[in-house]
């Protein structure tokens, strides 16, 4: 009786580590559990895949101080957040512009747009700075109370906006009309 007892821990400590691998690796991409955003930890919130027609554009993970299942809980946050853009495939800087403008006037008022508009034209600059980016290359925007700092390949680029449009910008991925609806579901751990 002890043995079958010491067995069937065994295989359940098997099987949730098992379960813990797979939830830090999506679509053949590690993500770490943690990472570390100035002086604060974060922790995985929720990772998936932004895919357009079809074709995996990246894995996005989203990590918060801690985990949130609803959109207005990050956006409220006082804590630091970070979005990571983990490239799938080779992608002109440019076009992941084009898409955030896109999420943003899918997801913001006519006001709050014109509101936004030199934070955006700054983040349109940013990332034109990085040119191309390759498959495997990461993008980190680090959302707090003092804008968004985008990072590319760990080297920091630059820091845009406020807090307010920190707030904005994480409806690109977690508004009323997403990027990805799938990618939003599992960025809030869904």
């Amino acid at each position: 009786m002890k043995l079958q007892t010491t067995y069937q821990t065994l295989l359940l400590a098997a099987c949730l580590a098992a379960s813990a691998a797979q939830a830090a690796e999506v679509a053949g991409v590690r993500i770490d559990d943690t990472v570390k955003v100035g002086g604060s930890e974060l922790v995985l919130n929720g990772a998936g895949v932004r895919s357009k027609f079809f074709v995996k554009v990246y894995v996005g993970a989203l990590y918060a101080a801690q985990k949130a299942t609803t959109p207005a809980a990050l956006y409220d946050s006082p804590q630091p957040r970070r979005m990571l853009l983990r490239l799938m495939r080779e992608l002109e800087a440019k076009k992941l512009q084009e898409a955030l403008d896109e999420g943003l006037r899918n997801n913001l008022s006519a006001a709050e747009l014109a509101a936004a508009r030199g934070p955006i034209e700054q983040l349109g600059k940013l990332f034109e700075s990085i040119g191309k980016a390759r498959e495997g290359d990461a993008i980190t925007l680090d959302f707090s109370s003092q804008g968004v700092a985008i990072g590319f390949n760990n080297e920091p680029r630059g820091t845009v906006g406020n807090g307010d449009f920190a707030k904005m910008l994480l409806r690109v991925w977690l508004g009323d009309e997403p990027a990805d609806a799938g990618l939003k579901k599992a960025l809030l751990g869904g």
